[in-house]
């Protein structure tokens, strides 16, 4: 494991506690490099071991704009020295082909001192995109929210990529300076309010991160050094350079900016994007070394931080302890329940949908959490998956939409727009009610109406227009028909904007009340709260489109009748508890359900077991085992 002292950030321009800069990079196939201070001239490097040029020096400020000259050997061919921006800049006003700004995290003001972040079962999570999120699109437009959010119930929010790229237009998977904070939302400063203002408020920050790939434009690393091989290839090109020749300064690079959030930024867990396209097959695999330098960080500071991946693998190995070989990872996003969810909600079964046949795999997701674990794939054409059968519910993020499921589609339509009122809340309802952690995306708690597509803001006219056929290409294998949005015209960013007004008006304010009341419920029953996966039972009905979910604690016992059918569905109450008592039901007048709830044969809201209640269409109902629940 490489030597990273984890209390302090050591690349880029760095202040001591005397007041002067210490500048290192590492360039290791570099003849020269030296540090040109805007206005001030140029200051050359002493080249160090394994790579690295160095300096310390008092002329450079915080605030001082520079940049690194950079000049190759003769034998390599063309020499002429290239200025280039920092790749552990923190800061680029200028945005990622200007001059990188020296800034010193360690004069941040925090009043966060009592806060060590939440246990990882009551994270309720919200995901958000900075620049859709608010009117102006800042990190102080998502802070003017954030009493909202209190109010709704939302314990952490998961704010989409942040790192520096092109314009101020982006969805953040194209970042090119992992260390920059994206300057149009407020950069560095901005980020660190935001984040104190959270956690005044008692709710936890998770930041989404990118170290499977850079994004196309503003990426000048490989004018630095060997930071991507030609040995493997990802959806977006060559993959970042983890285990060949000259990977410990690469590795080093990224686990690095790992600390920096955690220890600088106090970010509380991070998501890491797609890490099945992290290519590593070193005998310490990267995102195991990462959670090796978190644990020594957290031992360090007594603060407590979370690492959790977007993986598609249904692998237990990046979520099993790292003293039973895994990577150690905190939790990780299952699509797989989206998927069930969403055909068992009458998607069509086109693309990757086309795997799951809905109600049946929706039920093994709720018990197995992966529904391939070992089956055949058809979509993938293999075996695949393994079983997670010793991994707690506290290890899985589910959903009904996120920023992919929504922005992928090819008019970036929300669930409302696809589905009815009635549908909508019955899935808000499958994911609270979940043994797992529960994440809502930007507004669907409200019905939000605008779609959200892809957007970007590139300066090159080629890699547009590129950008422009592979979303077309992309939308083929779901035979999408008509003609997407253009990416790069502002007006595609500016529809992705929530409409803060609709909170206001009906039916957004009653479903939005449906969200608050759910999420409460969450939090205050026992059998919900638990995220104990062994105290779960689920019965379903394809026939009939019915499904119970019965989870219980120390004693109290919830039971979730769902209907996922248009028809009124008939179904006996299990005999779990010799009576039941009724908590929620979708289908009421004061949740604008559109006929009358769900009843039992005496009309009462006090039902024996065993006796058979009435499922409205597309709705739920909530039972408790005790009358004062």
């Amino acid at each position: 494991m490489n030597s990273i002292d984890v209390g302090k950030r050591t690349l880029g321009v760095n202040f001591n506690k005397q007041g002067k800069a210490e500048v290192r990079v590492w360039a290791p196939l570099l003849e020269q490099v030296s540090i040109q201070i805007k206005d001030k001239g140029t200051l050359p490097l002493e080249k160090q071991e394994l790579g690295y040029w160095q300096a310390t020096t008092d002329k450079i400020k915080a605030g001082d704009l520079y940049k690194f000259v950079l000049k190759r050997s003769e034998s390599e061919g063309e020499n002429t020295p290239l200025e280039r921006p920092d790749p552990a800049s923190l800061s680029q006003p200028e945005g990622p082909h200007g001059y990188s700004q020296a800034l010193d995290p360690s004069q941040f003001q925090w009043s966060d001192k009592q806060w060590n972040n939440l246990p990882l079962e009551d994270y309720i999570l919200y995901e958000l995109h900075t620049g859709t999120f608010s009117p102006d699109g800042t990190f102080e437009g998502i802070t003017q929210k954030l009493d909202y959010l209190k109010e709704l119930g939302i314990t952490a929010i998961e704010i989409m990529p942040v790192a520096q790229f092109p314009g101020n237009r982006n969805w953040g998977y194209d970042g090119v300076y992992p260390y920059a904070v994206q300057n149009s939302y407020g950069g560095a400063a901005g980020l660190h309010h935001l984040v104190d203002a959270c956690h005044q408020r008692g709710i936890a920050v998770v930041l989404d991160v990118v170290y499977n790939h850079m994004g196309p434009e503003g990426n000048y690393l490989n004018d630095y050094g060997p930071y991507f091989t030609d040995k493997y290839n990802t959806p977006w090109g060559k993959a970042i350079n983890f285990d060949d020749a000259w990977s410990d300064g690469v590795r080093r690079y990224f686990i690095e900016n790992v600390l920096m959030w955690f220890r600088d930024f106090h970010i509380d867990a991070l998501r890491m994007d797609a890490v099945h396209a992290i290519k590593d097959f070193g005998p310490n695999h990267i995102l195991r070394e990462i959670k090796q330098h978190v644990n020594r960080l957290m031992e360090e500071t007594g603060r407590r931080h979370y690492l959790i991946a977007e993986v598609d693998l249904n692998d237990t190995r990046f979520i099993n302890p790292l003293e039973e070989g895994g990577y150690g990872f905190d939790a990780q996003w299952i699509d797989e329940f989206h998927h069930a969810l969403r055909v068992t909600a009458g998607e069509e079964k086109t693309g990757y949908y086309s795997d799951f046949d809905g109600l049946t795999h929706l039920a093994k997701s709720y018990e197995d959490a992966y529904v391939y674990d070992g089956q055949y794939s058809p979509h993938r054409n293999k075996f695949f998956g393994t079983k997670a059968e010793n991994n707690p519910g506290k290890q899985f993020v589910v959903f009904s939409q996120n920023h992919d499921q929504v922005g992928n589609r090819m008019l970036g339509e929300r669930t409302s727009q696809l589905v009815s009122f009635e549908m909508q809340k019955l899935l808000a309802g499958a994911v609270l009610l979940s043994p797992y952690l529960p994440m809502l995306w930007m507004g669907e708690e409200w019905s939000e109406t605008n779609p959200f597509l892809y957007f970007i803001s590139h300066t090159d006219p080629d890699l547009v227009e590129a950008v422009r056929k592979g979303r077309k290409a992309e939308f083929a294998h779901f035979h999408a028909k008509g003609e997407a949005p253009d990416p790069q015209s502002e007006e595609t960013f500016l529809q992705s904007k929530l409409q803060w007004q609709l909170p206001e008006q009906e039916p957004h304010q009653t479903i939005l009340r449906w969200y608050k009341t759910l999420i409460k419920l969450r939090k205050e029953q026992p059998a919900l709260r638990h995220l104990n996966r062994k105290q779960l039972d689920v019965e379903h009905n394809s026939k009939n489109g019915t499904l119970l979910l019965h989870r219980w604690h120390d004693g109290a016992h919830v039971l979730c009748c769902m209907n996922f059918s248009g028809q009124e569905q008939h179904i006996k109450l299990p005999t779990y508890r010799q009576e039941w008592y009724k908590l929620l039901d979708s289908a009421a007048a004061e949740w604008r359900g559109s006929r009358e709830p769900a009843q039992s044969s005496t009309g009462s809201d006090s039902i024996a077991a065993a006796e058979t209640i009435s499922l409205k269409p597309e709705s739920l109902v909530i039972y408790a085992s005790s009358r004062h629940a």
